[in-house]
């Protein structure tokens, strides 16, 4: 089995994926939270950083882009290539109101005919410049009802791309409900792209579940399920569960990571209360330190309480 690990905004980036690989190095390609192309055909500040090689050394690092547009999209590919990212994946999936209402992420599956005309444009353009580029996709399986797959499977499977991650959800359902697991039974079985799946695997349990509904399934991507667990891969193909210190040095190495790149405690602090949203569902009995870590304003405020919930 191959595991990667999702593009999570504002959560696994440089920092975050250098501390998970260095502490426990058990994924097999890290996707990074999405670029958003502009009219300036310039990468942000953000951006460049996040996709700068000496920030990515070691760990298997894959772009993500945000775009709708076939030129904007050739134009960013070109930067990430002399960067030497050789696989790109296109953000079809993110829920984002803001997002879907400019026809991007999930809501550019609305419109099939222009993702069409979008992936015609990009593979015919590639062709012609003899770039060697996987373009993997991460979808939705639609905005409204889960008969919107059928046609865009079909689109897929017109382009040659190199791996096609499902999240069997419709954008109104934004992480809510149940991933449609009959939708995507039937795009196993369709797809002639390799697939990879996503969504709400946050337990040995659910992953051997999981794999005993779907044996043939190779490739599986976990977002929330290792931030709130950082040892779940671990724990899926050994059975070892993580230890209260490791999930300690895991905390401690990703608020060193933060001070040191961001320079401002108060950032830091904003980061790692953002981590604890989802690893304090790893704790029970510890809500009173966990409130204190939603209020805390000063490291020393911050410190003691995350002591509390350890111990």
């Amino acid at each position: 089995m191959q595991f990667y690990l999702a593009p999570m905004e504002e959560v696994t980036g440089y920092v975050y994926r250098n501390v998970y690989h260095m502490l426990f190095d058990d994924v097999d390609k890290y996707f990074m939270p999405f670029i958003a192309p502009t009219k300036k055909r310039v990468l942000k500040t953000r951006d460049r950083k996040e996709t700068a090689p000496e920030n990515n050394q070691g760990v298997y690092a894959v772009p993500q882009i945000l775009t709708n547009h076939a030129e904007q999209f050739l134009d960013t590919c070109d930067k990430l290539l002399e960067l030497g990212y050789y696989e790109i994946n296109l953000n079809l999936g993110c829920p984002s109101a803001t997002v879907v209402r400019k026809a991007k992420g999930s809501g550019f599956l609305a419109d099939t005919g222009r993702l069409d005309r979008f992936f015609e444009v990009i593979f015919r353009d590639m062709d012609k410049a003899k770039v060697s580029l996987k373009i993997s996709v991460k979808t939705r399986i639609g905005l409204e009802f889960p008969e919107e797959f059928e046609d865009i499977l079909k689109i897929f499977n017109r382009y040659p791309i190199s791996e096609v991650i499902i999240h069997p959800r419709l954008q109104k359902d934004y992480y809510n409900n149940t991933p449609d697991l009959n939708v995507f039974s039937h795009a196993l079985a369709q797809s002639v792209h390799p697939l990879c799946y996503n969504g709400d695997i946050f337990t040995k349990r659910q992953y051997d579940d999981f794999i005993e509904k779907f044996p043939t399934v190779e490739r599986i991507m976990l977002g929330r399920g290792i931030v709130a667990n950082p040892g779940l891969v671990r724990e899926v193909k050994t059975g070892e569960r993580i230890s209260k210190e490791a999930l300690k040095e895991y905390h401690d190495k990703l608020y060193a990571g933060y001070r040191e790149a961001l320079g401002s405690e108060k950032d830091a602090l904003f980061k790692m209360k953002e981590l604890w949203f989802y690893l304090g569902k790893s704790f029970t009995g510890a809500e009173k330190y966990l409130k204190k870590i939603r209020k805390a304003n000063r490291p020393e405020e911050y410190a003691s309480a995350v002591n509390g919930v350890f111990k």
